[in-house]
């Protein structure tokens, strides 16, 4: 009985919503709320100060959580192997920071293969996160790790372009430096994200200090601002939507973005994992 205890409070702690942890498990909002609140009480516990809707770790759910991992992580790899050891279909957890590489490799990887397929959508460090704790099984990202824990294929690459709308000053440029957006509202992705962090890297090599910045949590929201001619925003070639109120301006010397996918390798002879690796290289090889 602990364990699912145990599992609501670490689900919660790292999603920092009921909400979203309720979701993640298949449970509803009270019961997860009951089930952290009944680990308080029999251990006479605070493992969340709590403020109107918001929840915050106490000092003891602080260091109650990296105990927790192994166990958690343990549970969801043999919950993994149970829902496909006895199927030939079996059901696979994918996440990705952007679903232009992943959605091709899924439609290569439903013309030969059945079962059930999850994809979840965020940023680099939100996606290797739920790798590492066995939330998904697979993740493509555009950053390249060298963490020795992970098997890694490169699936393509495309380099950094500006987008703008067809009236902004800058759309009739074919090709220009980073400077020329200084004095333009620029918009970015939040902090964890790659692209981000590419972009930020190439500002500080061309020593550019943006003024201007509008921070937005999601591709598809700064393509829609984009639109609305709010302002610019650096993105990868191939997540260019395709319409006529936009205008990609090159960018010289731009930094090239390349698209990787990972799995944990003590799992990587997993059958479904593996599956999917197989289309992956005869996909993008």
């Amino acid at each position: 009985m602990l364990e699912s205890e145990l599992k609501a409070f670490y689900m919660v702690a790292q999603l920092g919503s009921v909400t979203l942890a309720a979701k993640r498990l298949g449970l509803s909002q009270p019961t997860v709320t009951n089930q952290i609140r009944q680990l308080e009480s029999h251990f006479a516990v605070e493992l969340f100060y709590r403020g109107g809707r918001r929840l915050t770790l106490s000092e003891t759910g602080t260091r109650l959580l990296p105990l927790i991992k192994p166990m958690i992580s343990h549970s969801l790899n043999v919950e993994f192997f149970l829902s496909n050891a006895g199927s030939n279909a079996g059901r696979l957890r994918i996440g990705a920071t952007a679903p232009y590489y992943i959605l091709d490799l899924l439609k290569a990887y439903r013309e030969t293969h059945s079962g059930h397929i999850s994809l979840e959508l965020g940023n680099s460090q939100q996606m290797m996160d739920a790798l590492d704790e066995y939330r998904v099984d697979l993740v493509t990202s555009s950053q390249q790790l060298t963490d020795s824990r992970l098997f890694c294929m490169r699936l393509g690459q495309d380099p950094l372009v500006l987008i703008v709308h067809r009236r902004h000053p800058l759309a009739n440029q074919g090709r220009i430096p980073l400077s020329a957006i200084e004095g333009h509202c620029v918009l970015m992705r939040e902090h964890g994200s790659h692209t981000r962090q590419l972009t930020e890297d190439m500002l500080t090599r061309a020593q550019i200090k943006l003024e201007n910045v509008i921070e937005i949590g999601s591709r598809e929201a700064i393509r829609e601002a984009v639109l609305r001619n709010i302002g610019v925003s650096i993105i990868a070639r191939h997540e260019v939507p395709d319409s006529q109120e936009l205008r990609i301006v090159t960018i010289q010397q731009s930094t090239l973005l390349d698209e990787f996918i990972y799995c944990l390798k003590e799992r990587r002879g997993a059958r479904l994992i593996d599956n999917f690796l197989q289309v992956a290289q005869t996909h993008f090889g």
